[in-house]
């Protein structure tokens, strides 16, 4: 069995063997009281409580633990706690990792995550909560939470790497408690974990040690679990009680009253500052919602505000949590709810605010040694186009959202101005933060086939809104009748290739007393057998008032396959670009290693200048000690 305090570089067959040394070096090492660093003014004090500064400080000498007959292990100094928790840049993707822990227990019978704002009891400064009714941790599990690089999870989860909880939990906080129970047939027992880095760093740590207690639960009485002995056990509890914000026992085992007989309550406090010595989190500006102070403090500083835009998600989701969490997983809960400082979260699916609505269906290239997939992109307009200027793909992994209204066409132009997208891209994998992908090339593929499907979708639908493609306008197209052109389209079309789109209804020849459907809906009428492409305000005023208009018009959601006869030239095409930016990569990388070799002659060329200069100066120093002697001699 593993000890309580663990070594997150150490196997489970060195714990045993270290116990002993860990415990000498935690008893030994002197832990001042911290002074509350929101009432501190002191410059270390605030570069310590302020995110991108806290890894800023010298390490002193490192602690020898190798003893006599003990194997040699690679340990983890408690810097690389705050350098491995900068993989979240957005305090946002930290808080949603947690979430994430919390919805992977729906399958274990979670019925709710609860994330409020709660007081320090020792210096009543604000603390994160997060509580959900899961399965909760035995002792064995907690460890594994509080170690590095385990995971347990199923496949099919959205967590995978085993090091979400340190780095979101390091990234929100310097520190944080964990109270987990677990009910396990007819065992039952509860656990109490401090991952501490004010205490790493106060008490001088150059290993990553974590105090942690557990209790056997037999029906109304919690006895601890001991693994070597009462004095281990002892000091693990003093040391949670002396960094932590509760100063007894008894109110330690009071954290347990509301969990139940399973589930888990992280407690993350020392909450982390921004440069101005304020909080990151922002819990006053709406008491039913936490904010990023200086993402609003950003939008105050802006001359010119767009209401529209500010009251669209896409907007909100920079700074607002609950609107973040509200599309952060794409298929709704039944029986399970996110509840955000005491009111429930409304999911919002992306698709509801879209008209003209398609569905695009896309099979990636997988290889040929993996299994064929297809996937559905639904892309339209949002509602508010074309006054809004919003654009973008979200695209999910696992039900999880991972780029938001992620920008593929150029902002300064209209083109593709107000399209929006949700792809579930299970295929391709997110990076450690979950805020992006990978940049594999199934990822390049994806990107170029976005971009196309917002292109022809922008192309075919923008008169929809008001807009019209750009055309060279020294070029009119002349459109004859469409009973001609339709007669000459079908005698060109092969006997076994489908007629699809516009040249459907024209084979079939348009009347009067027929509805006008697809493109066709929004071509002038065609008075003298000619017409100008481009000119949407006379095509819809030359309409026909007996002309009822269906198809992409009336907003009619299509099932339309990317897998026509032009997709190999598509996919050629990007493969090419595939190739190029691959082969771009690569002389960049070739680039920096030359620069780096150049730097190292250079540093090379000095140090022998330097020797060089040495050389000469002892020489000159030789030949004047010969000159002095031998004028000694003559004199003799």
């Amino acid at each position: 069995m593993i000890s309580n305090v663990v070594d997150l570089a150490s196997s489970e067959d060195e714990e045993h063997e270290n116990q002993t040394k860990r415990k000498k070096r935690t008893n030994n090492t002197e832990t001042p009281v911290t002074e509350s660093p929101l009432q501190s003014n002191s410059n270390h004090s605030l570069e310590f409580r302020s995110f991108w500064k806290a890894g800023a400080y010298d390490v002193g000498s490192t602690k020898s633990i190798h003893e006599q007959g003990q194997l040699e292990h690679a340990r983890v100094h408690p810097k690389f706690l705050h350098s491995n928790a900068t993989s979240h840049k957005w305090a946002f993707g930290a808080i949603a990792e947690l979430l994430d822990n919390a919805v992977d227990e729906v399958c274990k019978g979670a019925t709710f995550v609860k994330l409020d704002r709660i007081s320090n009891p020792k210096d009543h400064n604000p603390a994160l909560l997060f509580q959900d009714n899961g399965g909760g941790m035995d002792p064995e599990g907690l460890r594994q939470c509080m170690s590095l690089g385990y995971s347990m999870k199923a496949a099919n989860t959205i967590g995978q790497y085993g090091n979400g909880f340190k780095t979101s939990t390091m990234r929100l906080g310097a520190d944080v408690i964990v109270f987990t129970r677990k009910s396990q047939g007819s065992r039952a027992t509860q656990s109490i974990g401090l991952l501490s880095y004010t205490f790493l760093r106060k008490t001088g740590q150059d290993d990553v040690i974590v105090p942690m207690i557990d209790f056997e639960i037999s029906g109304d009485r919690t006895q601890p679990i001991m693994y070597s002995s009462l004095d281990d056990w002892s000091n693990n509890l003093r040391n949670i009680l002396e960094w932590s914000p509760f100063t007894s026992d008894q109110e330690l085992l009071q954290q347990f009253e509301d969990i139940g007989p399973h589930g888990t309550k992280i407690i993350v406090y020392n909450l982390w500052l921004n440069d101005d010595g304020l909080l990151e989190l922002d819990f006053d500006h709406d008491e039913e919602d936490i904010r990023l102070r200086d993402e609003v403090n950003r939008d105050k500083s802006l001359k010119k505000r767009d209401r529209l835009l500010e009251s669209h998600i896409s907007y909100q989701i920079r700074f607002s949590l609950r609107a973040y969490v509200s599309i952060l997983y794409l298929r709704k809960f039944k029986d399970f709810n996110i509840i955000l400082r005491g009111k429930p979260v409304l999911q919002h699916h992306i698709v509801d605010d879209l008209k003209y609505l398609e569905q695009i269906t896309y099979r990636p290239q997988l290889g040929k040694a993996s299994k064929e997939v297809t996937v559905r992109a639904e892309i339209g307009f949002i509602k508010e186009a074309p006054h809004l200027r919003v654009s973008g793909f979200n695209i999910y992994h696992k039900n999880r959202l991972i780029r938001p209204f992620w920008k593929l066409i150029n902002d300064h132009t209209s083109y593709g101005s107000g399209v929006v997208g949700v792809l579930e891209a299970n295929f391709i994998e997110p990076a450690h933060d979950k805020q992006d992908f990978e940049r594999s090339t199934l990822f390049l593929r994806l990107e170029m086939r976005l971009k196309q499907m917002c292109n022809d979708f922008w192309k075919s639908h923008c008169h929809l809104i008001g807009n019209y493609t750009v055309v060279n306008q020294q070029k009119k197209l002349s459109i004859r009748p469409f009973d001609e052109n339709a007669a000459n389209l079908q005698r060109e079309l092969s006997a076994d290739q489908p007629v699809i789109g516009l040249s459907a209804n024209m084979q079939q020849g348009l009347h009067l007393d027929q509805p006008v459907v697809g493109l066709a809906a929004n071509v002038q009428s065609l008075s003298n057998g000619n017409t100008v492409l481009g000119e949407p305000s006379n095509m819809s005023r030359n309409m026909s008032s007996v002309q009822p208009s269906s198809g992409l018009s009336a907003g009619v959601n299509k099932d339309v396959s990317v897998d026509t006869s032009g997709s190999s030239l598509v996919d050629q095409i990007c493969e090419e670009n595939i190739q190029l930016f691959m082969r771009c990569e690569e002389h960049r990388q070739k680039e920096i290693g030359l620069k780096q070799t150049i730097e190292d002659l250079e540093r090379e060329l000095e140090e022998m200048k330097r020797k060089c200069s040495q050389l000469s100066s002892h020489l000159e120093s030789q030949r004047k000690l010969k000159t002095i002697s031998q004028q000694n001699g003559k004199g003799r």
